[in-house]
């Protein structure tokens, strides 16, 4: 062990020092908000849809110190929706609470308000991938249409050619290649459906 920290040390390589602080902040913690569907379903869609950690949502939700605050000093306190909204709990680290809560100290915001006025910020990219799944749809649509011609294709090319031949072989290698892809496509295209009806 002393010999591998001696190789270590010689090592022209700076490591940025650890702090119980910084540790403890990236603890997780569950905490329960009360917030509205549509809240709960933005915050479900965006983080499936980049394929991220509802946690790491809230973590870039929560970093900016000052946009959070702009934020908070920004909301109503009064809170006509407050019988619509159901309790959610989610992960979050304690870095992510710990500002939230600061956040609504200073500006004595209600603490679900803010996280309401919050994930509204996540609107713009929600449009962006609208877009892009429309686009999807259309491509892998016209996919479908190729991968079919080529089953076709590859049908005939049996009735013509000999299983073993080589050209048969190749163009079944790459027709069953491009089928897999399809299928891949579609399941991604297909879990993106709740942006169409967002």
């Amino acid at each position: 062990m002393g010999c591998v920290m001696d190789q270590f040390k010689n090592k022209d390589v700076e490591l940025p020092p650890a702090s119980s602080r910084a540790l403890t902040g990236m603890q997780s913690v569950r905490v329960t908000f009360k917030l509205s569907k549509q809240t709960i379903k933005t915050i479900n869609i965006v983080a499936a849809q980049l394929g991220i950690r509802q946690k790491s949502l809230f973590e870039h939700l929560m970093e900016d110190a000052d946009s959070l605050q702009a934020v908070a000093d920004e909301i109503q306190q009064i809170d006509p929706d407050a019988e619509k909204r159901i309790h959610k709990t989610y992960v979050i680290s304690r870095k992510s609470l710990t500002r939230l809560e600061k956040a609504c100290r200073i500006s004595n915001a209600h603490r679900d308000i803010l996280i309401e006025y919050s994930v509204q910020r996540l609107m713009p990219i929600i449009e962006k991938e609208q877009e892009k799944q429309k686009k999807r749809k259309e491509i892998v649509n016209e996919f479908k249409k190729i991968v079919r011609q080529s089953r076709e294709l590859l049908e005939k090319s049996g009735e013509l050619l000999d299983e073993d031949d080589i050209v048969f072989n190749r163009l079944a290698s790459a027709i069953a290649y491009s089928m897999n892809a399809y299928q891949h496509m579609a399941e991604y295209v297909k879990k993106g459906e709740g942006l169409e009806d967002f």
